[in-house]
């Protein structure tokens, strides 16, 4: 009889907790072994018992779920993560994706996919799929492109969100005219972008502002 996938489930809310539970208890071949409502507790069971799933809540009070994930890789526990998250947000999966996690579902999936998640995980699998990681890639450049910006550019381009002309903006920051074209030229050239607009656009469509 091959043994039951031992499982931990973290999350903050207590009735999906519970839900899931009773729902994951039905399945022959997986054993809730503890739960969790917070990062920290979440991991300080982790490091007793060790179970063979994580099922991890990205958004935990404490300690999140990347940050759990994180540290069961630092520490080389032998525990495999599934990220289960309300939001599909490209943040999320990057997080769970560099601090090892097996994949990433959302909570609104079917019991039943759920418990064959666990249970692949369980075994090893990566779950995975080529759209996120195109995601994350894609996130990754989005990022990478916004940490080029210095905090005064950063400044620059919320009033520029506001509508502000450059000469309002400089009365605004006390800075001349010609300081605030710097600033914009750099804005659109470190964003790949030709005019103030696309600027802002761009950062409200990336949720920077």
């Amino acid at each position: 009889m091959t043994q039951a996938v031992r499982v931990l489930l973290a999350d903050d809310h207590p009735a999906l907790r519970l839900g899931l539970r009773v729902l994951l208890d039905r399945q022959p071949d997986i054993a809730v072994v503890a739960e969790a409502e917070n990062g920290g507790e979440a991991l300080e069971k982790i490091l007793t018992l060790q179970p063979d799933v994580a099922v991890l809540d990205c958004r935990l009070p404490g300690l999140s779920g990347p940050a759990v994930a994180r540290e069961i890789q630092r520490r080389g526990l032998p525990v495999r993560v599934l990220a289960l998250s309300a939001y599909d947000c490209d943040r999320y999966l990057a997080e769970m994706w560099e601090a090892g996690a097996c994949g990433y579902l959302l909570k609104e999936e079917p019991i039943e996919h759920i418990a064959s998640a666990i249970q692949q995980v369980g075994r090893g699998e990566s779950l995975w799929t080529a759209s996120q990681i195109q995601r994350i890639q894609r996130y990754r450049e989005i990022e990478a492109r916004w940490s080029q910006l210095t905090e005064r550019e950063r400044e620059v381009l919320k009033w520029m969100a506001q509508g502000l002309s450059n000469k309002e903006i400089a009365r605004e920051l006390g800075l001349t005219v010609r300081t605030v074209d710097f600033h914009v030229g750099n804005i659109l050239q470190k964003l790949g972008v030709v005019s103030r607009l696309e600027a802002v656009l761009w950062a409200k469509e990336h949720g920077f502002l």
